[in-house]
């Protein structure tokens, strides 16, 4: 079977470097690192009397993981707008119910920059915020800022199609 169906010539898989991440409707900016996609499906088993070959096992309580985003530290405040809907420096009184939950977007783009995949990932919310790295000056290195985003679910984006490679 064919990896690509529309490029059946094509053997190389897709880059993981090529990704922009949405939230709002709007792309975010300068985004360097996306954490994997993963969920994991508890696995439950069960004994039946006078079957002694053993458990049956069948699925439990499927949990999806925190994603890790990072970002270059700019002038930009939108992941410190959002770490702060969720837990504000001014106490819990201040913390903002509506809208500290956001669905998010990623995508992922082959090298001539056209969209081949997107994952819709569900009410996210900010549950570690990471403003500034260690500093050192002694050293020669970008600042990253690090949101992590705990979810409840994700699906692929069915009507993201493979494109015709040229």
């Amino acid at each position: 079977m064919a990896r690509f169906t529309v490029n059946s010539t094509r053997f190389d898989p897709y880059l993981g470097y090529r990704f922009k991440i949405k939230w709002d409707g709007q792309y975010v900016a300068a985004m360097n690192k996306c954490g994997a996609l993963k969920r994991t499906t508890e696995v439950t088993s069960w004994y039946e009397g006078g079957d002694s070959s053993g458990p049956h096992q069948i699925p439990g309580k499927t949990k999806y993981d925190a994603i890790t985003l990072e970002a270059g530290v700019t002038h930009d405040t939108a992941f410190e707008d959002w770490a702060n809907k969720v837990n504000n420096f001014k106490g819990d009184a201040a913390m903002s119910l509506a809208g500290f939950r956001k669905d998010i977007t990623i995508e992922v783009f082959n090298h001539q920059g056209q969209k081949v995949l997107a994952y819709n990932i569900f009410r996210c919310w900010v549950s570690e915020y990471q403003a500034l790295p260690q500093l050192d000056a002694g050293a020669n290195a970008v600042m990253i800022s690090t949101v992590k985003l705990e979810n409840e679910g994700w699906v692929r984006d069915t009507a993201v199609v493979e494109p015709k490679e040229t």
